[in-house]
């Protein structure tokens, strides 16, 4: 029986053997491949559209997806850059009125609702998107707020929080006294209002219980030491602008969870009302 030996070469060399070729790749991984980079293309599509000015453009994304799939997690703001930076500081206070078991009313003190979310910031590489509600809620606000004229923000001051329909009082009110008759400017501080009485009730609630029969609200804005007095060691901070509310009555949202909400801000109160 004679052994078969490798082939040799004319100087004695063993010949390697082919190499073998690639797998061909199984039908799952082909589709995994396509469908992410049908997402890769999509996203970079969604970005462009999103980040660069609005254009007819748009319009192929049907409905609200755009926005749906940007907001809240990837959307982008430029607002650290020039030309128009982030340069104040808002702050939303919050108070109530609860009522015993005789039905006598109490007024609480005001809390910051801006300080007590912020507490998630301190020590926190990754800080929530919870940490910026009450900020971005003041800030809306405070916009809508100075949008009004004088004699609508004076009946934004007075008190509203009989019946149901406390809010559509007030804007009936404010749309009888508008002089330049624009009525978006008011609908756009009705829903402005809408909002943050819902979170306040949400507030209210985690730090008094469900005793709250009406809230108040009241945000500030405290612009920063201008750039050219940034070396002055005499500057002072501008005096605080407000945009104060009367009483109103108490508003839950859809879909809100109070629960949830009182799970994160209970305990972040009582950490700063320890100091």
């Amino acid at each position: 029986m004679s052994v078969l030996s490798p082939e040799r070469d004319t100087e004695g060399r063993i010949d390697a053997p082919p190499p073998e070729r690639g797998k061909r790749r199984t039908r799952g991984a082909r589709i995994a491949l396509a469908i992410v980079a049908l997402v890769t293309v999509w996203h970079i599509f969604a970005s462009f559209l999103w980040i660069g000015p609005p254009t007819p453009l748009r319009q192929v994304v049907p409905g609200n997806l755009l926005t749906q799939y940007m907001i809240p997690w990837l959307g982008q703001s430029w607002s650290v850059f020039a030309p128009a930076p982030i340069n104040g500081n808002y702050d939303l206070k919050i108070r109530a009125v609860l009522a015993d078991k005789n039905g006598a009313e109490i007024s609480t003190e005001w809390i910051s609702a801006v300080g007590i979310e912020q507490k998630m910031l301190v020590h926190n590489l990754f800080p929530p998107r919870a940490s910026n509600l009450a900020i971005k809620q003041a800030s809306s606000l405070k916009g809508a707020w100075d949008a009004l004229t004088p004699e609508q923000q004076k009946i934004a001051e007075l008190n509203y929080f009989k019946g149901d329909d406390w809010l559509g009082r007030m804007q009936v009110a404010m749309n009888e006294a508008n002089d330049k008759k624009n009525p978006m400017v008011v609908a756009s501080y009705i829903v402005q209002e809408r909002y943050t009485d819902a979170y306040a009730v949400q507030a209210a609630r985690a730090v008094w219980g469900t005793s709250v029969v009406r809230v108040q609200y009241m945000t500030s804005r405290q612009n920063i030491i201008p750039f050219t007095e940034r070396n002055n060691p005499d500057a002072k901070l501008p005096p605080l602008q407000f945009a104060t509310t009367g009483w109103r009555g108490l508003i839950v949202m859809p879909g809100q969870s109070e629960e949830q909400f009182a799970e994160i801000f209970a305990p972040l109160h009582a950490k700063v009302s320890k100091k």
